[in-house]
């Protein structure tokens, strides 16, 4: 796996660094602002060598806002096969939406403090760069949280929104069972059910199926 890593802190950038490249991964370049990034990748791409995926803060310089989101927002336009896992501080709702407008393929939305917790970091971002979803549990919380005052989920059981959550965070089927404690045939009734409830056709990938709930969930 081929990585950009985009943001400001060295400390940081040099600890997520090592962290990728201890477990066999290419970081292949580390910018420290939101232009940068754009740079890097325009330049990576007119070379032939567009990475697997951007891990980006969500705030960088100049003003410490909003510039790394814009910026995955924008190569998420350009390219639409880069896989572009942003970082934040706190759960910012209005730019997890923004970036989840866009193509139903490689995106990631996590907590800094997840970090800390390394594999499920690196599974993370193994997961968009495969074109896969990986959203923090307190981002989909606040979605579904959102939803539910519009009623959204109002034909859900408790169970189903339950599976609905672990689906939003990026997990398969299999691993939703394990979580639960219930068997892979029960997940996959609640998953046909959820999409009936909310009339959405369940497709073949996974990103695809979480994504369209989502996008769903936040019309």
């Amino acid at each position: 796996m081929r990585v950009v890593i985009a943001e400001d802190s060295v400390l940081l950038r040099e600890g997520l660094t090592r962290l990728l490249t201890d477990r066999g991964h290419e970081v292949v370049a580390g910018v420290g602002d939101g232009e940068a990034l754009v740079k890097t990748i325009t330049e990576l791409d007119a070379q032939g060598e567009l990475p697997d995926v951007v891990v980006a803060d969500v705030r960088m310089p100049p003003t410490h806002t909003d510039e790394g989101v814009r910026a995955s927002v924008r190569l998420r336009k350009a390219h639409p096969g880069l896989g572009v896992l942003v970082l934040s501080q706190y759960v910012e709702e209005r730019y997890a939406t923004e970036l989840l407008a866009g193509s139903s393929r490689g995106v990631g939305y996590l907590l800094k403090d997840r970090v800390a917790e390394v594999r499920e970091f690196v599974d993370a971002v193994v997961r968009v760069a495969q074109g896969g979803t990986a959203l923090d549990p307190e981002v989909v919380a606040q979605l579904l949280g959102r939803s539910r005052k519009q009623d959204v989920l109002a034909g859900l059981t408790p169970r189903e929104r339950e599976v609905l959550g672990l689906m939003a965070e990026g997990r398969t089927n299999s691993a939703i069972a394990r979580q639960l404690v219930v068997s892979d045939g029960a997940v996959e009734k609640h998953v046909s059910n959820i999409f009936m409830k909310l009339g959405l056709s369940p497709s073949d990938g996974d990103h695809r199926r979480v994504l369209a709930v989502l996008t769903y969930l936040n019309s």
